[in-house]
């Protein structure tokens, strides 16, 4: 998070209000939320998250470049 310049508040906003949401969205299972952080040039915020779990885990998290507004 720190050395990609994200906040935490983002995270939070993209789990619990993200844009779109895309379950099982690669080989593993995982659960990918976006959102487009306004505060961050409008960039596409990426949370991979692993549903299979409890609690559930995020993966990875990242600002999408293959998104566009």
């Amino acid at each position: 998070m720190q050395v990609r310049n994200i906040d935490p508040a983002w995270i939070e906003a993209t789990l619990t209000h993200p844009d779109r949401i895309q379950p099982n969205a690669d080989s593993q299972g995982n659960t990918h939320y976006r959102k487009q952080i306004a505060n961050f040039g409008d960039r596409w915020l990426r949370v991979i998250v692993n549903p299979t779990v409890d609690p559930q885990n995020v993966i990875t998290l990242f600002f999408d470049r293959r998104l566009k507004s």
